[in-house]
């Protein structure tokens, strides 16, 4: 009997989209069924290209995109369908106020001018489009707060010990509410970075 419900839990995943795979994974606790979702690229529109970065909690992104699946998508097709290389450096709605995209062309910072952050009310995707930087990353629970939260900037600063990444083109990050990010540190022979910056709402 148990072999029979756990044929028809594969059936389900397997044809259902990947709103409805991401949360027949979580409702059933399944691992495996999360990471081929997450391998399987259910969530990229045909034609992306751009790689997500191992770091991603890939359980927490299942979740959000289940729950958001539209504007997870609107996100996601809007990097599909514009040369982010040429984009003039400004603010891109994408949906209206709950998904939207930032272009700087900027310098990195000498390590002890950047911050820890979080974020509550917005997902941030950060994608490295020229250049490089690196970026820092740790669980908020293992972080102390320099700065409490401010609910009109939607941030709080840390303190923290994290493991660090190296951003480049063709690989972009995602950071929940419960990740404390630090970005924008200099990289050795990059001192202009352009940088792709999507807010995507966080679901509860």
């Amino acid at each position: 009997m148990k072999s029979l419900y756990a044929t028809i839990v594969a059936v389900a995943f397997l044809a259902g989209g990947p709103g409805c795979q991401a949360q027949t994974a979580l409702q059933n606790g399944n691992t495996q069924q999360i990471e081929q979702w997450f391998k399987n690229r259910d969530w990229a529109p045909g034609g992306l290209t751009l790689q997500l970065h191992p770091s991603t909690d890939k359980a927490e992104f299942a979740r959000q995109y289940a729950k958001n699946k539209v504007l997870w998508d609107k996100a996601f097709q809007f990097l599909k369908d514009n040369d982010l290389e040429k984009m003039t450096p400004g603010k891109y709605p994408i949906d209206s106020n709950d998904v939207y995209m930032t272009v700087t062309e900027s310098a990195s910072k000498e390590f002890d001018k950047t911050n820890w952050e979080s974020h509550r009310k917005y997902i941030d995707l950060q994608y490295v489009a020229r250049g490089k930087e690196k970026i820092g990353v740790s669980p908020v629970t293992q972080a102390t707060v320099t700065k409490p939260y401010d609910d009109a900037k939607d941030v709080a600063n840390y303190t923290a010990e994290g493991q660090y990444y190296i951003a480049e083109p063709g690989t972009f990050f995602l950071f929940f509410p419960q990740n404390a990010h630090r970005p924008s540190i200099l990289v050795d022979g990059y001192n202009t970075v352009r940088k792709i910056v999507i807010k995507i709402k966080a679901a509860p």
